[in-house]
């Protein structure tokens, strides 16, 4: 590439004066209406990474009004640097100088022809609607190192004069492939400020933040000419050749690019065979990893609740003279027991957590849905619903949502019927209890099993509505750009995994008090005349006769007594409360070692026997078999009947709780053969 002799584009910062700096707050009213500022990208651009960079924790989540589609808002706190202000002794407040902005980060799209609702929100926001209501400007997320499918976007809003800023992310990528990006070479071609960044190692964004206040009291510029004409393909043509043109000015690149250790390792990670093999292996380390290096965290915090915390509130409620009231059994043996399992998965719940960001960050899940494409189009879905089905094996809730990236209304209710399928945090926490109980230090394996069984349950749910319900649905090919292998930064690794635990505890705790108080209550009242509120067996208040009743359906599958079922009726509301009930059951403290049962475990254990004639290990199966196919819980529900309407959502609770039993019952019949 030669330089030519085109001046370049400037772009200009604004020097108020003292008096305009110091009473304007550079050029924005300190009382007027935050600008608004949309990300925009297409997917594995670093759009997602470049918003938390720029928020921090600043973000919260909602639908945007009239939609279903789930939109991530956040504020973006700029100063102004002191260089812009032409005091002689600038006496700003530097609360003037600094602008809050709204960021919001639109779901990913490659174009402004939308393929499916949260495309068709992102053009509908972008271009669409008066244009007092469209943001104040568009930053668009850019891959260096591809920058001709990163264009494509940025040449539809330049047609129509879009207040736009171009972040180029990937740019490391782009030098080890040979690639050099002049910013102000492209910034000329494509008629808007071009900035180089790094979301992840969080470089260049003072430099974005600064010409995004340059840029945002400017006029927009005007738009890119265009051919007269409504044909699609000629217009596809035109911003083509006009990309082709504007990446040939900005940039140079080797004739012969080198093939990239990336290139290679996708030959393993992808191939057919191999490729689901080092998946496998991959998913096993995790939950392998996660619950062997968790037990000791998890043993601290247990001993910590079930000793000084349990003993200091027995010692407190005894010196007030309430020791051996109801209220001392609701709060030492509910809110207290309840809420200390819960915080003793923290630990759990945080590496698993942190393994998945490592996983995301380094770009190592794009190749998993590549490798997983094959197996979802065998069940009727497109490759790209394979993303859903993972989300939903941290949340089922932000999984069901996630279904708005399939462009076929079909392919989403599918999908969503299938998420509850993957088994969620929810329910690792009873599955790991289950594991210590019953396979001791093989209680990893176990979990991974569970965790197996679930894509085998999905694999065989899918074929069968596959060939009923949705029988001749066409499957479009995937197409996904996958990014390259990077190295999983620090900050990004811990923000990613504190949002996610934060969302976590949030959501977990107020139902584990809910239901917790729940069935203490529940516990507290007699079902027959003779017994007093507070001082009745559990097997004889409301709680248990509730539960006796419901027992003898799970007498084939093994485990037909009211202290397992009642679980699975505590489960509906949240999986996370399943040993919570079992501890308030049984009336005993947590395990102090969840790799050795306990008081609790021991109480399982036998139980279990009992109930299986002699054969607790495939009893246990089943349990946690079922636990893991019926539905998830009400949260769940709430977002299915969001995405899918009613009476999808009730056709999905009769589909999960027949499949659960069907397959319980399998697992035990056949199990007791052998154990």
């Amino acid at each position: 590439m030669t330089t030519t002799e085109r001046p370049l584009l400037q772009v200009s910062l604004p020097t108020p004066s003292a008096k305009a700096c110091c009473q304007t707050g550079g050029g924005f009213g300190a009382g007027a209406e935050a600008p608004v500022v949309a990300l925009a990208g297409a997917p594995n651009t670093g759009k997602s990474t470049l918003f938390n960079a720029l928020t921090g924790a600043r973000v919260t989540m909602g639908n945007w009004p009239g939609t279903t589609v789930e939109v991530s808002r956040g504020v973006w706190k700029t100063t102004k640097e002191a260089a812009t202000c032409d005091c002689d002794e600038c006496s700003c407040d530097p609360d003037e100088q600094r602008l809050d902005m709204t960021l919001i980060d639109l779901p990913g799209a490659y174009s402004l022809d939308p393929h499916s609702p949260d495309e068709a929100l992102a053009r509908e926001l972008l271009i669409g609607g008066p244009e007092e209501e469209r943001p104040d400007l568009t930053i668009v997320a850019c891959d260096a190192s591809r920058l001709v499918n990163s264009l494509y976007l940025v040449a539809q809003l330049r047609e129509r004069g879009v207040r736009m800023i171009v972040a180029l992310t990937m740019l490391d990528v782009a030098k080890k492939r040979g690639i050099e990006v002049s910013p102000a070479m492209l910034a000329h071609e494509l008629g808007c400020p071009v900035v180089g960044i790094d979301p992840r190692r969080r470089t260049g964004l003072d430099r974005l933040a600064k010409t995004v206040r340059a840029v945002l009291p400017q006029a927009p510029r005007a738009p890119r000419p265009v051919p007269d004409t409504t044909d699609s393909l000629e217009l596809d043509d035109d911003r083509f050749t006009w990309v082709a043109a504007a990446v040939e000015v900005g940039t140079t690149s080797p004739a012969d690019q080198p093939r990239t250790t990336s290139d290679k390792v996708d030959r393993l990670v992808t191939a057919p065979v191999l490729g689901p093999l080092i998946f496998l292996g991959v998913m096993w380390a995790v939950f392998q990893i996660t619950t062997v290096v968790a037990a000791p965290l998890q043993d601290f915090l247990d001993g910590l609740f079930t000793g000084p915390v349990t003993d200091g509130a027995t010692w407190l409620l005894g010196a007030i003279g309430l020791g051996g009231t109801w209220l001392e059994g609701l709060l030492v043996d509910g809110l207290i027991a309840g809420v200390g399992m819960l915080l003793t998965f923290v630990p759990l719940m945080t590496l698993m957590f942190i393994l998945l960001a490592l996983l995301e960050d380094s770009g190592y899940l794009a190749r998993a849905a590549v490798v997983t494409d094959r197996l979802m189009r065998s069940i009727g879905l497109p490759g790209r619903a394979f993303l859903p089905l993972i989300v939903g094996y941290g949340c089922n809730v932000p999984a069901v949502s996630a279904t708005r990236i399939l462009p076929s209304a079909r392919h989403r209710i599918l999908t969503a019927l299938l998420v509850p399928f993957s088994s969620c945090t929810a329910r690792l926490t009873v599955f790991v209890m289950m594991g210590a109980i019953f396979f001791g230090p093989y209680a990893g394996t176990a979990v991974f099993g569970m965790y197996l069984a679930s894509i085998v349950i999905i694999v065989l749910v899918g074929l069968a509505l596959r060939g009923t319900l949705w029988r001749g649905e066409p499957i479009e090919p995937l197409v996904i750009d996958l990014p390259a292998y990077q190295m999983p930064t620090l900050r990004l690794t811990a923000s990613v995994t504190w949002v996610r635990l934060k969302g976590f505890l949030q959501t977990a705790s107020g139902i584990i008090v809910a239901t917790v108080a729940a069935v203490w209550l529940l516990q507290s009242i007699p079902a027959h005349a003779g017994a007093a509120f507070g001082d009745v067996a559990v097997e004889d208040s409301v709680y248990g006769v509730t539960a006796q009743a419901i027992a003898p359906v799970f007498t084939p599958a093994g485990f037909g007594n009211w202290e397992s079922t009642s679980t699975l009726v505590v489960g509906f509301v949240a999986k996370e409360a399943v040993i919570s009930s079992w501890a308030q059951t049984y009336a005993v403290d947590e395990p102090e070692d969840t790799t050795a049962p306990g008081d609790l475990g021991d109480a399982v254990l036998k139980t279990f026997t009992e109930s299986s004639g002699g054969h607790p290990i495939p009893a246990a199966l089943a349990f946690m078999v079922f636990l893991m196919a019926y539905t998830p819980c009400v949260a769940t529900l709430a977002a299915q009947a969001r995405e899918i309407g009613v009476k999808w959502t009730v056709f999905g609770i009769g589909l999960q709780l027949a499949t659960a039993w069907v397959l319980a019952v399998a697992v035990f019949q056949i199990g007791r053969l052998f154990w």
